[in-house]
C-alpha cells in the first residue's frame, strides 16, 4: 500500500506501526522525505485513525511504576533492566512526537516539521539503547515497564496548549535533571558505550525540551495567555507531577526556561509557582 504523501497523515501511520524496528525506519524515512520536500504537511488535514495508538508491541508487559523495581549497577542484569527502562522511554517519545505531528491542526508548518525532528532524534536513541542492550544479551520488551508517560499524552489529547506544557516543559524536562546521574552511575558501573549514548539523549533532549517551550510560549501569545500563571492552571488541571530537584539548571537555561521559572526551582517553591 502506498503511503499518504501528506506529513501529518503519514507520522500517523508511524505512530500506530506495532514493530519497533519497522517504526524506526518509518520516522527516518519520513524524515528523510521532508527534508527532500517530498513530503509537506497540510494543517488543516481532517485526520483520524483506524488503528490503536498507539501501535507497540505486545512485550514490554506494562505494570504500575511502583512494581518496576530498582535496577542495581553492580550485575550485569542490573545494568540491562536500567537501559532497558530507558529504550522504552525513548520508544514512548518516538510515539509522542509523532502523536504532536498529526493530532493538532491549524498550527505553522514549522510546528509540525519540529515535532518530527524531534522523532526521527527519539528513533536514533531508541536504536543506540536496543543495540546496547543486545550487546548486554537482552532486547526490548524482556522486562517490564510502566506507561506513565504516555498516560499524560493521552489525558492532552484534546488541548495543544496542554500537551505542550505538560509533555516537553515538565515530563521530558525531568529527562535533563535524572541523565547526568545516571549516566555518572553507569560510568562508575564502567559501562563506558552506556554514558556515551546518555551524553547524545541529553544533548538531544535539550533541544526537544526546547522546541516544547518555543511552541508552549507561541500559543500562550497567540491565545492572549500569561506564561507562568497559565502553565500552573495547566499543572493543576491536568495533574501534573511537582518538579523535585536537584535540578539540572544549565541544560534547562539551554532549553529556554526563564530565570523565574529556574529561581523557583532552586528555592524549593515549585509548588506556589508552577503549579499553584
Amino acid at each position: 500500500m502506498q503511503s499518504p504523501a501528506e506529513l501529518r497523515a503519514r507520522a500517523l501511520q508511524c505512530l500506530i506501526e506495532p514493530d519497533p524496528a519497522a517504526k524506526v525506519a518509518a520516522v527516518y524515512a519520513l524524515a528523510a522525505a521532508s527534508q527532500e520536500g517530498a513530503c509537506v504537511p497540510d494543517p488543516q488535514a481532517a485526520l483520524t485513525s483506524s488503528a490503536a495508538i498507539p501501535g507497540r508491541p505486545d512485550k514490554p508487559e506494562l505494570v504500575p511504576p511502583l512494581q518496576v523495581g530498582r535496577r542495581a549497577m553492580n550485575t550485569p542484569e542490573g545494568r540491562a533492566m536500567l537501559i532497558h527502562a530507558l529504550a522504552h522511554i525513548e520508544f514512548n517519545a518516538i510515539n509522542l512526537a509523532l502523536d504532536a505531528v498529526w493530532r493538532f491542526p491549524d498550527l505553522p508548518a514549522a510546528y509540525y516539521t519540529d515535532w518530527l525532528q524531534v522523532a526521527r532524534e527519539e528513533a536514533y536513541h531508541y536504536s543506540l539503547l536496543q543495540a546496547h542492550l543486545q550487546r548486554l544479551g537482552y532486547s526490548y520488551g524482556d522486562f517490564i515497564a510502566h506507561d506513565s508517560l504516555w498516560e499524560m499524552v493521552e489525558r492532552t489529547c484534546g488541548d495543544v496548549l496542554a500537551r505542550m506544557a505538560l509533555v516537553p516543559r515538565t515530563l521530558e524536562a525531568r529527562g535533563l535533571d535524572a541523565n547526568p546521574p545516571l549516566r555518572a552511575k553507569l560510568a562508575q558501573a564502567g559501562d563506558k558505550e552506556a554514558a556515551a549514548i546518555l551524553d547524545i539523549i541529553l544533548r538531544d533532549e535539550i533541544g526537544h525540551v526546547e522546541i516544547g517551550n518555543r511552541w508552549y510560549g507561541y500559543l500562550c501569545r497567540r491565545r492572549g495567555l500569561e506564561l507562568i500563571s497559565t502553565y500552573a492552571g495547566l499543572a493543576r488541571l491536568y495533574r501534573a507531577p511537582t518538579p523535585r530537584g536537584p535540578f539540572n539548571l544549565e541544560a534547562r537555561r539551554q532549553a529556554g526556561f526563564t530565570e523565574g521559572e529556574l529561581q523557583a526551582l532552586q528555592n524549593n517553591k515549585a509548588t506556589e509557582v508552577l503549579t499553584k
